[in-house]
């Protein structure tokens, strides 16, 4: 899990890096060669490096260890980083659109082959850093990484059209089809929709685990089934679980013989938690409480409590 993590922090740095290379390199070539999906894709990328220092920040911090002030650790840290960066998508998206939009009505630029290549060597380099970022983020499930992979995505979207519009207006040049000179302002038009909707779909995604949906039915189907195989467990009341950026906490509630000692309901309480950890490994915690069970009372799940009397009356084992 270290090494995962040290190995996160150096894509992470890969990704910042080769951004500020990439500003630079298209900037300066798209302002050279008057290419507005060049200039436009370069300040998509000078916005993802902010992206990219805020998920080497967040990436730090989230590491941390559980503190006085923060139980349950920093895992949100990736998840804020997340809706920084989706939140710099829809900017550079509408930037692009704007941008593209505005040189439909200008007279058309002269395509030039630098601005094809830089444009290449762009697609390759993004597409190479999103798949190598994309694995490593979900190996370890760092919400930071994964958004930073779906920006190199994006950027590979953007370089391809601005292969494709270049690519346009030379053949339109050679040709004599000036209206093929104009292809280089609309491939910036559609690349700024495919940002808009990846950017849609990070920040809903960074929205859900900030307002602690519960996870997929599919894992907590798995969660259930890993604690009906404890042989005490009688009844499942409640079970939670929800993301807390690269880790999930879960919460249990259920029910076990009310003819038990505590030292029982404790082994138990460490039986459930061992399987479920054991199975699981983005699983940081696992929260238990035992309810009584008794044969002549077993009617179903235990109806909820009334959260302000909860502390009151009830106490979970701790490990």
């Amino acid at each position: 899990m270290i090494a995962e993590k040290g190995a996160g922090m150096v894509a992470a740095w890969v990704s910042l890096i080769s951004n500020i290379l990439l500003t630079v390199i298209k900037i300066a070539v798209g302002v050279l060669f008057q290419s507005q999906v060049l200039v436009a894709d370069g300040a998509h990328n000078g916005a993802d490096v902010i992206a990219s220092a805020a998920t080497v920040g967040s990436m730090r911090i989230s590491n941390r260890p559980a503190d006085e002030d923060h139980p349950y650790g920093h895992g949100k840290a990736e998840v804020l980083a997340s809706s920084l960066v989706a939140v710099i998508l829809v900017a550079a998206g509408i930037f692009i659109a704007y941008e593209s939009i505005a040189a439909l009505f200008e007279p058309a630029s002269k395509a030039h082959v630098i601005s094809l290549i830089a444009a290449f060597v762009s697609l390759v380099w993004k597409q190479i850093l999103y798949l190598y970022t994309m694995r490593l983020g979900k190996q370890t499930n760092s919400k930071g990484l994964i958004a930073t992979a779906y920006d190199h995505l994006v950027d590979v979207y953007a370089s391809g059209a601005a292969l494709i519009g270049v690519g346009l207006g030379l053949i339109g040049e050679h040709y004599h089809l000036d209206y093929l000179s104009y292809g280089d302002p609309v491939a910036g038009i559609i690349v700024s929709f495919l940002v808009l909707k990846i950017a849609y779909k990070m920040g809903r995604e960074a929205l859900d685990v900030l307002m602690e949906k519960n996870i997929d039915s599919e894992k907590l189907n798995q969660y259930i089934l890993l604690v009906q195989s404890v042989p005490e467990v009688k009844r499942i009341d409640r079970l939670r679980a929800r993301e807390h950026g690269h880790y999930v906490l879960v919460d249990v509630r259920v029910g076990v013989p009310g003819f038990m000692t505590i030292q029982q309901g404790h082994d138990i309480s460490r039986e459930i938690k061992r399987s479920i950890m054991e199975e699981h490994d983005d699983v940081y915690e696992v929260l238990i409480h035992l309810n009584p069970w008794y044969p002549e009372e077993d009617t179903g799940p235990e109806p909820e409590s009334d959260p302000e009397l909860e502390d009151e009356k009830e106490t979970s084992p701790t490990m």
